[in-house]
């Protein structure tokens, strides 16, 4: 699916579950009265979701005018106007509290993730977001992730396959296992495969894995990793490290010399921006 089609889906629902029968409280406002407002940012942060945000508004109102002051993947700091909003008064409070949940998330994932590529900058890994999403907004959170400079991985089960511990026993090796993925995989498609141990690497570095995810390796195990893969013939094959990254350690996992790492808290324990939308109350004077 596209994103523009997501982002439609998105806000559809998003207004549908708010609105349901209709906004009882926007009936206080007369029919027709005009209004602006602005979207402050009370925190410094990286801003993401402004598509979302206008579709709130022209979902309902079409006619309705915004201008930006930031766009997405930019820096904001606290107390800067990011966008100023013209329309019917009635719509503006309508779409508010929906508009915002997208920009204040969004923005979260984008800033979470901004934080983690700069903690490993000049070290030459990749930060990776993973499939701990939210149910209905895996798209819009990974483009937040592209946002703050991360790296997608896989979409979902569909578009890679993730040989994991149990695919390897039921398949009887770790070589089996590969074969048999290659076999069912499109061409284009990844295959990556899941080790725990050393040895676990060696096969798979031996059976010509060249996508290879270390899971749950200490800073010791991901260094020993990475000089087992120089020994062995294929040089090639891209390491991840996954499990137990924090801000904290991320430097000293990447400084190990893995290629990517896969940082499930970029889109799973985010902690929303602090952003909030005020009506102007001299606009709404003249009407």
């Amino acid at each position: 699916m596209d994103l523009e089609t997501e982002i439609k889906n998105n806000v559809n629902q998003a207004l549908s579950e708010d609105i349901g029968t209709g906004d009882l409280t926007a009936l206080l406002i007369p029919a027709g009265r005009s209004a602006a407002a602005s979207v402050i940012s009370r925190e410094n942060a990286v801003l993401c979701g402004t598509k979302w945000f206008e579709a709130c508004f022209w979902h309902l109102a079409p006619e309705t005018g915004l201008c930006w002051s930031a766009q997405d993947g930019v820096a904001i700091h606290a107390g800067q106007e990011l966008c100023r909003i013209t329309g019917d008064a009635r719509t503006l409070l309508m779409a508010e509290r929906a508009a915002l949940n997208f920009l204040q998330l969004l923005s979260a994932v984008a800033t979470q993730t901004r934080r983690y590529v700069n903690a490993v900058s000049g070290t030459g890994a990749v930060i990776v977001d993973t499939r701990k999403t939210l149910p209905g907004l895996r798209l819009a959170q990974k483009y937040a992730v592209r946002c703050g400079g991360g790296t997608n991985h896989r979409l979902g089960l569909y578009d890679g396959i993730l040989i994991k511990e149990n695919h390897i026993i039921a398949a009887g090796s770790i070589e089996r296992a590969l074969r048999a993925a290659e076999k069912i995989a499109p061409p284009g498609l990844f295959i990556q495969i899941e080790v725990e141990t050393l040895d676990d690497l060696r096969n798979a570095l031996n059976a010509g894995a060249k996508m290879i995810l270390l899971d749950n390796f200490d800073l010791d195990g991901l260094r020993r990793a990475v000089a087992l893969r120089a020994q062995l013939t294929q040089k090639g094959a891209v390491l991840e490290a996954s499990g137990g990254i924090t801000l904290e350690n991320v430097r000293n996992v990447a400084e190990t010399g893995v290629d990517r790492i896969s940082v499930g808290s970029l889109t799973k324990d985010i902690h929303a921006v602090d952003l909030s939308m005020r009506f102007s109350t001299d606009f709404a004077a003249r009407q």
